[in-house]
């Protein structure tokens, strides 16, 4: 795996290029991308962090793993490319976004303005076998992503952290609430959505408050 990521990414995150588990993860990534199709596309793996430098971020939204099926996956969690069907998941955080800032739904689930504003769209598994969820899961991809949300804990002030669901709830341990915001909620999924606790969290017009008392630019979601 050859690793094409953004500079200030690069030195914060070298120690863990040089650690045994990445050089079985790089191996594991090659093989499977020899073998057969696997998504994203190799030159988007790091897609979330070259479109959003270190210095840059200003929110993070951690999603669990790619989409695995053609044309979906661009490094980008929750994000699809222009002319692709919007992921139900992310028609709900449309919804959200609607009913709590009234911005009506977009016309495409291309999230890298969003990216480009600071949103850090960190799946916390960076690739998946092609048609089978969660497949590249515990190769090593997980111990990186939580290397990257901890140099953001420690080496940043006044970030926020978006976590829904289980899964990415379970990375608050990484995050002091007294030096970022957390919000946490169910998973925007029509599954966990509808039966509450997602629709009315108010996730977005609260971290644009937070962002603006601390002298950041508010995200145009």
């Amino acid at each position: 795996m050859d690793v094409k990521i953004e500079d200030s990414w690069r030195r914060r995150l070298a120690a863990e290029f040089d650690k045994p588990y990445f050089a079985r993860l790089a191996a594991f990534v090659r093989s499977e991308y020899a073998a057969g199709a696997c998504y994203p596309p190799g030159r988007l793996i790091f897609n979330a962090f070259n479109l959003c430098p270190f210095d840059s971020v200003k929110v993070v939204i951690i999603g669990q793993d790619p989409y695995h099926e053609p044309g979906q996956a661009q490094g980008l969690s929750f994000s699809v490319g222009y002319g692709v069907a919007i992921p139900p998941s992310l028609v709900n955080i449309y919804k959200e976004i609607e009913l709590d800032l009234g911005k009506p739904m977009p016309p495409s689930g291309d999230l890298t303005r969003w990216a480009r504003q600071g949103v850090l769209l960190l799946n916390a598994t960076l690739t998946v076998r092609a048609h089978q969820a969660a497949s590249h899961q515990r190769q090593g991809w997980e111990e990186f992503t939580d290397a990257a949300i901890s140099a953001l804990n420690a080496g940043r002030d006044h970030l926020v952290f978006m976590l829904w669901g289980g899964y990415a709830r379970s990375k608050a341990r990484l995050v002091d609430p007294s030096r970022h915001l957390v919000l946490q909620s169910v998973h925007p999924s029509p599954l966990s959505a509808n039966r509450g606790g997602w629709f009315g969290n108010h996730h977005f017009s609260r971290a644009n408050a937070y962002l603006a008392s601390h002298g950041v630019e508010p995200v145009d979601w």
